[in-house]
């Protein structure tokens, strides 16, 4: 399936792009949102992507060029944990705006060697960059039973938690697991799905179970944490940051995040005497998350999760 970029003509409104700005697409993919960017920056400007996904990387590298932007592109591959120290080194001090477009792109999902879906027969892997030694095969096969409910509980909301990891333990004492799709057949039958009876939608009984073991092999919400704080840093006053999450884990800590910086003081606690000047950090441009069309989501259905925040730096960040 063609990867679709989410909500770009919304994307560009709030990050207000111009002739000239200097802009950090953190998940690049596959250029599609990049694209977009750089025709609104024009020739003057330069725009720094990152990927940990080499292949991605390689592939926006060839269709940016295609499209006539290899001049003013940096193309970096690395997880956007690391997004400020990268983009100093590439001499930029600050930019002017920052997009995060937090979904995995339809190259992972669709090819059944990289074992994302459990819809795709294929190996227990889930690894956004290859050159990362854990695996999903490691984490369903040697994790303590109590670290893997723990994990499905809290990265995959999922309440039955504690009864799919026991059995997963169970099991893998006669057979380890080997493939996304037996995973998934084995936790459907630990799960029974009631979407036929309404109560499950559409999701199958493994969905928040496999989002919560893709999210502990990349340490995904811990690299966001790092990747907003360093894009804060970076930001130049008067700068735009747009965050597209997928689910409510990634939403609430980028709402969260923009909220604590548009209070008037931010100063912890402890700190008796206000530090800050007592002046908001950012001013939150979204009041509620923009959500894709009913046309868009028709167009695409991998964007019916997807919420848009943005903000806009009104003071120094520490």
């Amino acid at each position: 399936m063609e990867h679709i970029s989410v909500l770009k003509e919304t994307v560009y409104e709030y990050l207000n792009l111009k002739k000239g700005d200097v802009v950090v697409d953190a998940t690049v993919g596959l250029g599609g949102h990049a694209i977009g960017m750089l025709e609104k920056i024009g020739k003057s400007g330069v725009l720094i992507g990152f990927d940990q996904d080499e292949r991605n990387i390689e592939e926006a590298k060839k269709r940016l060029e295609e499209e006539g932007h290899g001049g003013n592109t940096i193309l970096i591959n690395d997880n956007f944990r690391s997004l400020k120290n990268r983009v100093n080194e590439a001499s930029y001090k600050e930019v002017d705006a920052v997009l995060f477009d937090l979904g995995i792109s339809s190259p992972h999902v669709d090819d059944s060697d990289r074992g994302f879906s459990f819809m795709r027969d294929g190996p227990l892997d889930m690894r956004f960059s290859q050159n990362q030694k854990l695996t999903a095969w490691d984490v369903v096969n040697s994790y303590p039973e109590n670290r893997l409910a723990d994990v499905i509980f809290e990265y995959g909301e999922e309440r039955a938690s504690r009864r799919v990891a026991r059995k997963i333990c169970e099991q893998r004492k006669k057979k380890k697991f080997e493939s996304t799709v037996e995973l998934a057949e084995f936790i459907k039958q630990v799960i029974p799905d009631k979407s036929k009876h309404g109560k499950r939608g559409f999701h199958h009984p493994a969905t928040k179970t496999f989002q919560a073991i893709r999210i502990e092999v990349n340490d995904e919400l811990n690299a966001l944490k790092e990747g907003l704080n360093g894009s804060m840093s970076l930001l130049k006053i008067g700068g735009r940051m747009a965050v597209i999450s997928y689910h409510s884990l990634e939403d609430r800590i980028v709402k969260h995040f923009f909220k604590e910086l548009s209070r008037s003081c931010i100063c912890p606690q402890e700190i008796m005497i206000c530090q800050c000047r007592g002046e908001p950090v950012v001013e939150i441009l979204t009041k509620k998350p923009i959500s894709p069309s009913d046309e868009e989501i028709a167009a695409n259905p991998r964007a019916r999760s997807a919420k848009l925040r943005a903000i806009k730096k009104l003071t120094s960040f520490v």
